[in-house]
């Protein structure tokens, strides 16, 4: 028998059983309250996120998907308008501006950080006849280029609506949090996110006054006062068990935050130890078939919702079976650019539109990087991929 520890990609019991008098007693305060929709525990956490993230305002819903939508509602976006966001991101980003009848305008990603890249940005836009919104996306827990974005945004007269789903506490190239830049930022809490709900959840931020009492009357079919709709909007209230749940896990996210950077440097030094190289420097002189994530540079603040590693194409299915046989977790993040997606077929896009896109989904592959991993457990991931990639 394998004497191998076992790294599942995450590990939310772990977390749990660190937390769980602090949790046990949130959830208790809530059924006692008899308060489980909206009220005063989503009210403070709303407080706590706008401080957190350095907003104005801040507007919970149920989920960075409705997140996403309700953004783009209260900006106007609707039949026939464009937005213009990555190909290479969750599904979410999209599926929020085709379900208000827009067209996604996809541009291709810089390939050493993930993120939307502003010059084909800006090429994309130039072929658009009814943009209405930028929509990058804060990858994988690093945030793209907020500054060049807004720059953009204002040369064309569009807000800049940031997906922010992987990255709360990230922070840009000039230190701002993200979400606290552009005309609204959306949040997730989805489980596996580094402040995760035990359910869905999710929030907007916004330091617009106006925008903030926009989102929080879409939230609740458009009702204000109840029963009266001047809006059509949606039911996407967050529940008071969530709100409770999040608002203990916020006091510790920092510190997780510090012990994800912690295995992303072990596994940096290893790697580099070992003959990778870095994402978006020249292979040179390496001799290991592996790039791994660029570090964000100070000030900026890369929280690693993910630790991404690239390989040749060929390798990255054998590599995943061969972690998965000795019990290591992984998952590709994401194996189809949206462009390809059947669903969007009838936008346009073909093979090769976006090779940036392309060649990150058929490479990359994400490691265990969750804060309570144990030092035994970065060793075996290291050990078993280095291995792999040698005898390759």
């Amino acid at each position: 028998m394998s004497s191998d520890p076992k790294v599942p990609l995450l590990d939310l019991r772990a977390q749990y059983e660190s937390l769980r008098p602090e949790i046990d007693a949130a959830i208790r305060r809530v059924v006692e309250s008899q308060r489980f929709i909206l009220g005063p525990e989503v009210e403070a956490l709303e407080r706590e996120i706008a401080v957190y993230c350095g907003a104005r305002h801040a507007v919970a819903c149920a989920s960075g998907s409705d997140a996403l939508l309700l953004a783009l509602l209260a900006l106007g976006v609707g039949p026939d308008d464009e937005v213009l966001c990555p190909a290479y991101t969750f599904f979410a980003t999209a599926g929020a501006i085709a379900r208000l009848g827009a067209r996604p305008v996809f541009a291709d990603i810089d390939l050493t950080t993930y993120n939307l890249d502003l010059e084909a940005a800006r090429k994309a836009a130039a072929r658009c006849r009814r943009l209405k919104a930028l929509l990058p996306v804060h990858l994988f827990g690093q945030a793209a280029d907020v500054a060049g974005f807004l720059r953009l945004g204002e040369e064309l007269g569009v807000p800049v609506v940031e997906d922010a789903a992987q990255a709360l506490g990230s922070e840009d190239a000039q230190g701002h949090r993200v979400g606290s830049r552009a005309t609204v930022g959306c949040f997730s809490f989805f489980p596996s996110k580094n402040l995760g709900a035990y359910g869905d959840a999710g929030m907007l931020t916004t330091d617009d006054a106006s925008l903030a009492e926009q989102l929080r009357v879409l939230r609740v079919h458009g009702a204000k006062p109840k029963y009266i709709h001047r809006r059509v909007g949606l039911n996407s209230r967050l529940d008071s068990l969530q709100a409770a749940i999040l608002r203990v896990k916020l006091a510790h996210l920092d510190a997780w935050t510090e012990a994800r950077q912690h295995n992303a440097t072990a596994y940096d030094e290893a790697f580099g130890a070992a003959g990778a190289h870095r994402s978006g420097e020249p292979q040179g002189s390496a001799t290991l078939p592996l790039a791994t994530p660029c570090p964000a540079p100070p000030p900026a603040r890369h929280i690693y919702n993910q630790y991404v590693v690239r390989v040749p194409p060929k390798l990255r299915d054998p590599l995943r079976a061969h972690l998965s046989a000795r019990g290591i977790g992984n998952e590709v993040y994401y194996p189809r650019g949206l462009h390809e997606q059947e669903c969007f077929a009838s936008l346009g896009y073909q093979t090769g539109d976006l090779p940036q896109t392309e060649a990150a989904a058929a490479s990359t592959l994400a490691l265990p990087i969750y804060p309570e991993l144990r030092p035994e457990q970065v060793h075996h991931v290291i050990d078993t991929l280095v291995a792999f990639l040698r005898a390759a």
